[in-house]
């Protein structure tokens, strides 16, 4: 018996789907990942706020978990509850004739099909991109001619105290790769976007040419966290690091990529330690020999 079973019992009576010592590599795209304490599917927002104040109460660790796009979890997996936004959250719906309402929990996936099937354009430099909207939001997700800066108008949330907050356009301090979600300690469930009316076919057209980009220029057919370290200022990670030799690099079952040296895969049964100390080479090789020192982006759960 561990502490998280409070909250396993009170998501069954919530009627949630709940489940104990869950592999977090069946959660993660980097297929890694030892056993989460408590695993929870929660479908509204009231539920949410129940399972996140008694987690709060009792002092119990717990994270919101996307897709697990840009997570490397620990082989020691994670002693808390993992949250994963269904139901409601991944609903999608149209505003207005320029407005779409999206859960947190929907795919981005799902958000551009709705986008393209409404006519609507802005979105598609995010097809592809395997997360879910609300971690997108998170750390302003980017590709190619966009980010989530230039579409989000405003993102609602559960504020740390249990409440429900919005925040607007000009206070999303939006960055690279960071949000005002990376520090507020509010959860983002749902986001509000202002797109543009466009011709589907046009539409259509950009998602397959940026679809096809990725397909000839990243690894797609391994498991990874997409890209694992932050542009450099003046300079591009990937560059850097094929630079110094170290494409097709490995360390255990964990390799640089030989077809984009900007990503790690799980090439064979890697496992996490695998994967960190491939990062830690490949930062030290690149600094000793450029000068440059290559932050990871990963969340490290």
């Amino acid at each position: 018996m561990d502490r998280t079973d409070i909250i396993y019992n009170l998501a069954e009576i919530l009627g949630c789907d709940a489940r104990k010592y869950e592999p977090l590599s069946r959660h993660t795209t980097f297929k890694i990942g030892g056993v989460a304490d408590t695993y929870v599917k929660v479908g509204s927002l009231s539920k949410l706020s129940a399972i996140v104040k008694e987690c709060r109460e009792s002092d119990i660790d717990f994270m919101i978990l996307g897709n697990g796009s840009n997570v490397l979890a620990s082989d020691d997996g994670y002693r808390g509850v993992i949250i994963r936004l269904d139901g409601d959250f991944r609903k999608i719906a149209l505003v207005d004739e320029n407005t779409i309402y999206c859960g947190a929990g929907a795919t981005l996936a799902a958000l551009c099909k709705f986008a393209l099937n409404c006519g609507l354009s802005g979105m598609e430099f995010a097809w592809g991109i395997p997360g879910t909207v609300g971690g997108a939001v998170f750390m302003n997700a980017g590709a190619y001619d966009g980010e989530m800066k230039n579409v989000v108008y405003s993102v609602s949330h559960l504020t740390e105290d249990g409440g429900t907050g919005r925040t607007e356009k000009q206070d999303l301090r939006f960055g690279y790769r960071t949000s005002v979600y990376r520090s507020n300690k509010a959860i983002i469930t749902g986001v509000t976007l202002k797109l543009k009316p466009g011709s589907q076919d046009d539409i259509r057209a950009k998602m397959d040419d940026f679809l096809g980009r990725r397909s000839s220029k990243q690894p797609l057919e391994y498991p990874s966290a997409g890209s694992v370290f932050k542009r450099p200022e003046g300079a591009y990670a990937g560059a850097l690091i094929e630079q110094c030799g170290l494409k097709g690099h490995s360390h255990g079952g964990a390799q640089v990529s030989e077809k984009h040296a900007g990503f790690i895969i799980n090439k064979s049964n890697a496992n996490a330690n695998d994967v960190k100390n491939l990062i830690r080479e490949v930062q030290t090789k690149v600094f000793d020999e450029t000068g440059y020192n290559l932050e990871c982006e990963l969340i490290i759960l």
